[in-house]
């Protein structure tokens, strides 16, 4: 077996809709092996400067991840900071996983599924990785695997041209 480093990494979900998925996931990883650090952004901040807000983002809650872990549900692609966490990960060059929660359908156009644009872009590139939630949690191993996985991807696969989104769907 591979033991993979400690990682710190950053969690973001659509809080309304997902919080319960957060729980599970973070009960089972984080409690137990304290592999896991949250410090996520749920609400605005009493600012409508984008640029503080993205600085916020970037120095209060990324700061020593390593990876980005997406928790993909129905309507996590209409929340305009999880694709502003996103942003901010990836211009940090932080490695990103998707994981598709059991709530996601799939879109209604192309057959694929709904998540943020950003995201899907690297799915697309080749940069983010895209895993289901039964698979992505079923071991500690595995999960661990993904994240490193992710952190191996070359940074030239990054498109973040993607313009922010500027409000909630």
């Amino acid at each position: 077996m591979v033991i993979n480093p400690r990682r710190k990494v950053f969690i973001s979900y659509h809080h309304a809709g997902d919080q319960a998925y957060y729980d599970a996931f973070s009960k089972a990883f984080h409690d137990k092996y304290e592999v896991f650090y949250d410090n996520s952004l749920d609400r605005a901040r009493d600012s409508e400067d984008e640029g503080y807000i993205l600085r916020y983002i970037r120095e209060n809650h990324l700061t020593g991840s390593s990876c980005l872990i997406v928790l993909c549900g129905a309507d996590t692609w209409r929340r305009k900071y999880v694709d502003w966490e996103i942003k901010a990960a990836i211009d940090q060059q932080m490695g990103v996983l998707a994981i598709q929660l059991p709530t996601l359908k799939p879109a209604v156009a192309g057959g694929g599924i709904n998540v943020p644009g950003r995201l899907i872009d690297n799915i697309n590139s080749g940069y983010a990785l895209l895993e289901r939630w039964d698979t992505a949690t079923k071991t500690m191993q595995g999960l661990s695997d993904l994240i490193e996985d992710s952190l191996t991807r070359s940074k030239k696969l990054i498109d973040n041209s993607r313009a922010r989104r500027q409000r909630n769907g």
